[in-house]
């Protein structure tokens, strides 16, 4: 199984149709379960998606619009009635955590396991960090405060030589500082390089979500240098005042961001039900990124 894996629970705007779902997403790096906004059937999402409920810990919350929270308590919900341990972290504005905490206690008043809401600031920054990922959010431009979220990972260790330990004779616990990158120090001062002890690490794998905002360079700025970006396709160019006006973005903005940005690939969702497919959305995209996919419910993306 991939390390670090996106899979699409919802791409649909704030009607859900028959082809697609509210917004829901689920992070799965290294096993461990993040989900990003949790709109009406994402519980359902995950069970057809086989993931696993007591594996989520963290909801990080783009907006206060309902196509992005009212699956929550729902969700926190039935997390109570399968036994969950540990603790959830949802992570939303100050003024969703006094609104959501309110309607959770109602409805699960005694969860068994421990409901954390931490608040995001309206201007982005560090919202999580582990020994492996960190989680930042980054302000978008929609009718009401909204943020996107970029997971990065951090520098992974570098490769040891297995020929060149022996070698040398490097004990035990000298391995962890150079795989970290240090040299080593023989007994008699001589310094080994770490580059004769260790090949490169692997690359580190990064991915933004950019849901809801209309096109703005100030958002390709703030994903510079991300590999993989899904960011809102809600219309296509024939309805870009639209577009404008509801303060969301067409297939084309979405590519100009990403190519602004420097990504590798790109990720299309969050459409408006007013469009029988998204077929457009993609031959305007790709005619500015050419290596873009459409988001659908049920799509698994692994960053390699």
């Amino acid at each position: 199984m991939a390390r670090f894996r996106i899979n699409i629970l919802g791409c649909g705007s704030a009607t859900p149709s028959l082809r697609h779902q509210p917004s829901s997403q689920v992070i799965d790096f290294r096993d461990n379960l993040m989900m990003i906004d949790c709109g009406e059937g994402t519980q359902l999402a995950m069970r057809r998606m086989r993931l696993k409920f007591s594996r989520l810990n963290h909801i990080f919350i783009s907006h206060l619009h309902g196509d992005h929270v009212l699956g929550l308590p729902g969700l926190l919900s039935t997390l109570a009635l399968q036994g969950k341990t540990g603790s959830v972290t949802v992570h939303t504005f100050p003024e969703g955590i006094e609104l959501l905490r309110d309607v959770v206690n109602f409805f699960c008043r005694e969860p068994g396991y421990d409901i954390i809401f931490e608040p995001v600031s309206h201007e982005g920054g560090l919202v999580y960090e582990d020994h492996a990922l960190t989680v930042t959010a980054i302000p978008l431009y929609h009718r009401v405060p909204c943020v996107g979220y970029i997971f990065r990972e951090k520098e992974k260790p570098r490769h040891l030589k297995g020929d060149m330990v022996k070698y040398f004779d490097i004990p035990v616990s000298k391995l962890h500082d150079i795989k970290m990158g240090q040299d080593f120090v023989c007994r008699d001062g001589t310094v080994i390089a770490n580059s004769r002890l260790t090949s490169p690490s692997d690359p580190c794998m990064s991915y933004a979500y950019c849901s809801d905002t209309q096109y703005d360079e100030r958002v390709a700025r703030a994903v510079t240098g991300v590999d993989t970006v899904f960011h809102e396709a809600t219309y296509i160019d024939a309805d870009a005042v639209k577009a404008r006006e509801r303060g969301h973005s067409t297939a084309s903005e979405a590519a100009r961001v990403a190519l602004q940005a420097g990504a590798r690939q790109l990720i299309l969702g969050h459409y408006s039900k007013s469009y029988e497919n998204e077929d457009m959305h993609l031959v305007q995209a790709k005619e500015i990124f050419p290596n873009t996919i459409l988001a659908n419910e049920g799509l698994t993306v692994d960053l390699l």
